[in-house]
């Protein structure tokens, strides 16, 4: 499943169960029975759950397309390199290319601990 197929799978849920919620209520509340609107709501739970937690086609119309393992090597991961400062028990964690200029710009990270 894919990502978009994610959230449609999650808002046809949010859809079918506020639409079963609020007919197992009225179904329950016409007819008296406690017992009707929990078979009711029990019943859209189930149906629900068919329709949503299954792998269907519909759900993967948007498929991602993965980097090839040579091509990934061509990219490294940017180096973390670890800077204490002697000041409290603080340290910061920096890219290296802020360290080394020559190295291609990224993600800025600075953790306290």
């Amino acid at each position: 499943m894919d990502w978009q197929g994610q959230k449609l799978a999650e808002q046809i849920m949010q859809i079918m169960l506020l639409v079963f919620a609020v007919t197992a209520f009225v179904a329950g509340y016409v007819l008296g029975s406690f017992q009707m609107m929990v078979l009711v709501y029990a019943c859209g739970v189930t149906l629900t759950g068919l329709i949503t937690i299954p792998n269907w086609p519909f759900f993967n119309r948007h498929p991602l397309n993965w980097l090839d393992p040579s091509e990934a090597e061509k990219h490294p991961k940017p180096q973390v390199t670890v800077i204490s400062k002697k000041k409290g028990s603080k340290k910061t964690i920096e890219p290296a290319h802020r360290l080394d200029p020559s190295l291609p710009t990224a993600n800025l990270v600075t953790l306290a601990r």
